[in-house]
């Protein structure tokens, strides 16, 4: 009879391979958080940390992704977002670091930057919420699907995890999935792995790391929090394509509601057009996001927080957090066995 720790590594065979990684737990790519250190840790810790390249220059990402190679020899990844200007650009800079992974988010990205990665041997990683949306990319030729809940902290979409993966995960088999939004126990990463999935990826469960550059003001935010505490920002007029985003409930909350009344009103006056209004409402979450993180400002700043921020309750090394998902991991595969025992027993 299989140990739970290879009955572990058995479920996750296909995600360590892919990943090239001891656990195949992913680092989520959060803004401002996921950086050198704490993208470090991650993968030192036996997982794959993913930097945020966020808004970053190609100079500033050249800077980050050798920093972060300073920091550790294993395997990490850089998310690069689809809409950045520079995406080509950025894509270069992966190749020339010698980056092994590329997460490719904020829409279906541009057949060029999944060429361009592909011709140099970079894997491919896209976000699917939706079954449409995972063909799509299948058919263009990305190596794996990270499907994200609307569990998760920052920009999401309109349907849980639990959903997600009865609709994505019996019906893709060719390349690996990863599983993301709401996780952050060891039970659940092996219910997912149960049901197909190559790994997990976590972000709200590493944001009190000790490693995580995160004023304690924002980490304090985070520990005090409940899973009611992380609640959805609102549309306010159908014209507005505001994907919605996750985040403790404060001033914020409230100034953003106001602001987007204000970009209606002048786009109503024809003092601003829709597509620069839709650019606004993505710079406010930028900048109220750095002033959370960077200045520790956690009333005017954006707290984005997914809803297993519940479950953070205190400030622990990567490498214990890591290890208490794998231990709470095997502890469920063992109850599993012993179930297994029972009935075979009963029979």
């Amino acid at each position: 009879m299989q140990t739970p720790e290879n009955r572990l590594n058995d479920l996750w065979s296909v995600g360590r391979k892919f990943l090239g990684v001891k656990h195949a737990i992913l680092g989520g790519a959060m803004t401002w958080v996921s950086e050198r250190n704490l993208v470090s840790s991650i993968s030192n810790a036996g997982g794959f940390g993913v930097i945020a390249s966020g808004a970053m220059s190609p100079q500033l990402l050249r800077e980050e992704i050798k920093a972060t190679q300073a920091l550790t020899p294993h395997p990490f990844g850089v998310n690069l977002i689809t809409l950045h200007p520079q995406l080509l650009e950025l894509i270069d800079v992966c190749v020339d670091q010698d980056v092994t992974h590329v997460v490719l988010a904020g829409g279906l990205p541009p057949a060029a930057a999944i060429t361009k990665l592909k011709d140099k041997g970079v894997k491919v990683i896209c976000f699917a919420p939706a079954f449409v949306i995972a063909k799509k990319l299948m058919k263009i030729g990305v190596d794996a699907l990270i499907i994200e809940g609307m569990e998760a902290g920052g920009h999401i979409g309109p349907v849980s995890t639990s959903v997600l993966v009865q609709e994505i995960l019996p019906q893709v088999t060719e390349i690996p999935v990863f599983v993301a939004g709401g996780i952050g126990r060891g039970e659940t990463i092996v219910s997912y792995l149960e049901m197909g999935a190559a790994g997990c990826q976590l972000g709200t469960r590493f944001v009190c790391a000790t490693e995580s550059i995160a004023h304690p003001k924002f980490k304090k935010a985070f520990i005090s929090a409940q899973a009611r505490d992380a609640i959805t920002s609102p549309q306010l007029d159908s014209r507005f394509p505001v994907i919605p985003v996750r985040a403790l409930t404060n001033q914020a909350t409230k100034d953003f509601m106001t602001y987007q009344k204000e970009l209606i009103a002048k786009v109503d006056n024809q003092e601003l057009d829709l597509k620069e209004a839709q650019l606004n409402i993505e710079h406010f979450w930028a900048g109220a996001l750095r002033r959370a993180v960077i200045d520790g400002d956690i009333e005017r700043g954006s707290l984005m927080a997914g809803q297993s921020v519940g479950l953070v309750t205190k400030e622990q090394t990567t490498n214990e957090v890591i290890e208490e998902l794998l231990t709470q991991a095997k502890q469920a595969l063992l109850f599993r066995s012993h179930l297994d025992q029972r009935h075979m027993t009963q029979c």
